[in-house]
Parts: C-alpha cells; structure tokens; sequence
C-alpha cells in the first residue's frame, strides 16, 4: 500500500519528468512520450517511470536510450526539485503497453 508522502512525491515526479520529456521530444518530430505513471519504493529512493510512447514502434529503442540517459535525465529533475525534495531519487524506466493491450482487445471485440 502506497502511503501519501510516496503518492505526493510520485505526482511531483510524474509532472517534472512529462516536462522534461516535452521539452526534449520538442526537438524529435514525430515522436510523443508521455509519463503515465510513476511508482516510488517505500523509502524514496527508487523511482519507476512507466513512459507512453508514440508511435509504438520506436518504443524499445527509445526505452533503452531514455535508460542509458538515466543519469542525466536525474540530473535535470534534482534542478527542478530540489527545493521539494532532499534527494532525487534513481530513476528507471519501463514502456507502458496499457494503451496497446486496450486497442488489441477493441479489435477483438469488433472482429466477433
């Protein structure tokens, strides 16, 4: 069960990192990655980032890119919060397919 302080530094996280990822994939046309959700361990040290991508194709690749960058991205985020929190936690980030598994079971309830 996730107490109010993880859900309250959760949504501070969520709202900094969508604006990171804005700014960056302004530069990167065509591509849109959304933070939908973000989950913090009970002692705030690790945060994991679930990243909407779109088009989904390019979803690995970028995944694996967005990790490689992981250090600078936490560098980017502990400027923006540092007056809301001590200290950032590390971050790691996984692909949310939700938004894919929702459309697959669409297009099987309209095949039948």
């Amino acid at each position: 069960m996730e107490s109010t302080r993880q859900a309250k530094i959760a949504r501070l996280l969520q709202k900094e990192l969508s604006e990171i990822f804005r700014r960056q994939t302004a530069k990167t046309h065509g591509v849109i990655i959304s933070v939908s959700t973000v989950r913090v361990s009970p002692d705030l040290s690790i945060a994991r980032a679930y990243l909407s991508i779109f088009p989904s194709d390019k979803a690995p690749e970028l995944i694996e890119s967005i990790n490689n960058s992981a250090r600078e991205i936490r560098y980017e985020l502990a400027k923006v919060v540092r007056y809301q929190l001590r200290k950032t936690p590390e971050l790691s980030f996984f692909i949310d397919d939700s938004l894919d598994y929702i459309e697959n079971i669409d297009n099987l309830l309209k095949d039948k």
